[in-house]
């Protein structure tokens, strides 16, 4: 399909936007990577947590790098005994930003819609821990919920790999990796828009480049601080839709919005897949921007994202069940 955009944002996301613009903060280009994060930790949306689950606990497992953190969110319906899917969630935030804490609301809500254990991932940011190092520990990450599956109460053959943005672009190259490394099996992946590719290349990073929270400014910066090496863009394991094969990946779901710079490279990402041969489900909803599946919450918070957790668990269960 061919993603468009509505002719205006939803009007509780121009909500959102005149108040982001009335915060009047710096670019991030003017601040360093601490600075960056610190800002949106604060500009977490929503004042209470999304739902209350079971339990949530903290970890910490060996990583390539160092000790690797984790949160596992338990939903308490372990009524199968070990055969539930488990879903290993990376956050998005450019590779730069965003980490356990800013996306805790999508986890407990993921959790809790699926009745799926999540493990949320503390990847490596960049620029201390530049490409590939990141990617390295959400394939670490992998390996680690495989052979913790089973004290986890779920099933090591039934993995999903989850992320929003850049950590879309995780998850669809850590199955890109499980396939060609003979890691883990991955029955699935819901990539929530992924980067993918060159976005500079696409009609939406001209649409949507400023204006609509995620600017072409923004990305420039995220990209500066992600790849060390310029070379390291044309990895297919940093962008996956450069890769040359994309057949047996795991089915995936694809989740767009029309305000997004990233639109068309997501929706191009899952026409290469189901061209592939890879069984795709793509979800867009043009009067959104990127960013609204976190808006799950009050004091912000829109229907859109429900519906997309809702088509995302249908296909989950459809696919897994």
């Amino acid at each position: 399909m061919t993603p468009t955009r509505a002719d205006e944002p939803h009007p509780k996301v121009q909500e959102f936007l005149e108040m982001y613009e009335s915060f009047d903060a710096p670019d991030f280009s003017a601040v360093s990577a601490q600075e960056a994060r610190e800002m949106f930790e604060q500009l977490r949306v929503g004042g209470t947590a999304a739902v209350d689950l079971e339990s949530i606990e903290d970890r910490t497992i060996d990583g390539p790098h160092g000790d690797l953190d984790v949160r596992i969110y338990e939903p308490g319906s372990a009524d199968g005994g070990g055969d539930r899917p488990l879903i290993c969630y990376f956050h998005g935030g450019g590779w730069v930003i965003g980490s356990i804490e800013t996306h805790d609301d999508v986890c407990r809500k993921l959790a809790d819609e699926t009745g799926y254990p999540v493990v949320s991932v503390d990847y490596g940011l960049a620029p201390e821990h530049p490409f590939p190092e990141g990617l390295e520990d959400c394939y670490a990450a992998l390996e680690w919920a495989a052979a913790s599956a089973a004290d986890l109460g779920a099933d090591p053959d039934r993995i999903v790999l989850a992320g929003d943005s850049a950590g879309g672009n995780l998850a669809a190259a850590t199955a890109l990796l499980a396939r060609d490394y003979g890691g883990p099996d991955v029955a699935y992946q819901l990539l929530v828009y992924p980067g993918t590719g060159d976005v500079t290349r696409t009609d939406a990073y001209e649409e949507n480049g400023e204006g609509y929270f995620l600017t072409s400014d923004d990305m420039e910066w995220f990209r500066g601080h992600y790849f060390e090496r310029e070379i390291d863009q044309g990895n297919v394991y940093a962008m996956p839709r450069r890769a040359h094969d994309l057949s047996n990946l795991p089915p995936a779901t694809v989740i767009t919005a029309g305000f997004d710079p990233l639109r068309d490279d997501g929706a191009a990402y899952a026409e290469r897949l189901e061209e592939a041969g890879v069984p795709v489900s793509h979800h867009h909803y043009p009067d959104m921007i990127h960013g609204f599946f976190n808006m799950v919450a009050e004091p912000l918070r829109l229907e859109a994202a429900h519906e997309a957790y809702d088509a995302a668990v249908a296909d989950l269960e459809a696919a897994l069940e």
